[in-house]
């Protein structure tokens, strides 16, 4: 997923508005197969993805001679604003990408075409809950994205500190992050941003915790669990061993990794190709398991599915090619690119394979524990009060114990709002 899609996916498009909006979209009626020609058009928000997208295009067509498929790139920070303004009128994409916040939004006014071919069986659990919603599936997932700690060996070298290795815990990651700072070098051992995916989300799990229950209908801000793994990340800027909040709002955390200002960063495996043609770092980084907190080292998972649009003029078709366009032979055109990873069970070495000088096989093996990025039916409502009021926690401003219990309540409210 591009940057902006990952960093900012609290700052959705999807509003309380937005669901009206989409409950009285276009009343066109769904198409049924044409038995002719047929042009389908596939949205999606990344254009260094286009040619692999146009290669699966074609595999397709090659398929079925009589689709064509016309691809529509838009940046990822008008793509929702332009789906719900399309949807509402009735001239949505009759294939396109979707991610996990949005998705409940969308499936659940009916706008989504369950995929009752696609076998759950082919797919990492946590993507197909994911993109379930009523008990059917509606989205096929594409790709998948897990996180792990990049670390800069020149620094660990300088130091004397050990890289990290599977089986580090979190009292080994604060141990290096203090060693690995130089005050008089302007050197830290980690970036500790306010970032979910990446940091605190992963942190909450692996203490126990949880941002959100399973239904979509709690808030889990409220517990131990959660203050724990929020503090881990507010206690490495207060030692000192990470740049401050504003350090980090006036310097992108990453580019303090990127130049050799920080010697850890928790990153998302879209990381790995962009690090790899980084001239100035590519050769000086690699990548380990996250280290393990109480309960263990979870990673979120997420990744984009590929979704019907229920108002096509010809769904069956456009249902057909959602779930090629994640299918195994797609899934495999998709891996040689080393762009992302490919959800398709089984598919997944061809991308670790594509830069051997990292061990992208943490990666792979943090399926095995991931649990599922939080959402709910209008994840928006939640998210922009988590990013506010976490906003003052990082800075200091509030206690972590007071700013989650405020937090806890808001967003329950904003829940609460959501089953009315």
């Amino acid at each position: 997923m591009p940057r902006t899609s990952r960093r900012a996916l609290g700052a959705l498009a999807a509003s309380a508005a937005a669901v009206l909006a989409l409950s009285a979209c276009s009343s066109s009626a769904t198409g049924e197969s044409s038995g002719g020609d047929v042009t389908l058009s596939y949205a999606i928000w990344d254009e260094n993805q286009k040619p692999a997208m146009e290669d699966i295009a074609a595999a397709y067509t090659e398929e079925h001679p009589n689709v064509t498929i016309e691809i529509q790139v838009t940046p990822y920070k008008e793509y929702f604003t332009k789906l719900q303004t399309a949807v509402t009128g009735g001239s949505a994409a009759d294939v396109f990408w979707m991610n996990g916040p949005n998705f409940q939004l969308y499936a659940s006014n009916g706008q989504l075409a369950p995929l009752d071919d696609v076998d759950a069986a082919d797919y990492p659990q946590g993507l197909v809950d994911l993109y379930t919603y009523e008990d059917a599936l509606y989205g096929a997932p594409k790709d998948f994205d897990t996180v792990a700690l990049w670390y800069n060996k020149a620094l660990f070298d300088a130091a004397g500190v050990e890289y990290p290795s599977a089986g580090w815990t979190w009292d080994d990651f604060r141990s290096a992050a203090a060693k690995l700072t130089d005050p008089a070098k302007g050197q830290f051992g980690v970036a500790a941003s306010q970032y979910g995916q990446e940091n605190f989300y992963n942190s909450i799990a692996q203490a126990g915790g949880e941002v959100i229950s399973a239904d979509g209908t709690q808030s889990g801000y409220g517990s131990p669990e959660a203050l724990e793994g929020i503090e881990l990340w507010t206690d490495l800027i207060a030692d000192g061993s990470s740049p401050t909040a504003q350090q980090m709002t006036d310097t992108n955390p990453e580019d303090f990794f990127l130049s050799g200002k920080v010697a850890m960063f928790q990153n998302g495996s879209w990381a790995a190709i962009a690090y790899a043609d980084n001239a100035d770092i590519g050769g000086s980084v690699d990548v380990a398991p996250l280290p393990a907190g109480p309960e263990g080292n979870q990673s979120v998972i997420h990744g984009v599915g590929n979704v019907a649009n229920a108002k096509s003029a010809h769904v069956e078709e456009a249902k057909d090619f959602a779930a090629f366009a994640s299918g195994e032979q797609a899934a495999k055109i998709q891996a040689e690119t080393g762009t992302v990873i490919p959800a398709y069970n089984g598919t997944q070495q061809a991308w670790v394979d594509a830069l051997p000088q990292y061990d992208l096989q943490v990666y792979i093996d943090a399926l095995e524990t991931a649990v599922p990025y939080p959402v709910s039916k209008n994840t928006s409502a939640w998210t922009s009060i988590e990013s506010e009021v976490l906003s003052q926690v990082w800075s200091g401003a509030v206690s972590p114990k007071d700013g989650l219990q405020d937090l806890a309540a808001q967003m329950q409210t904003a829940l609460d709002a959501e089953q009315e």
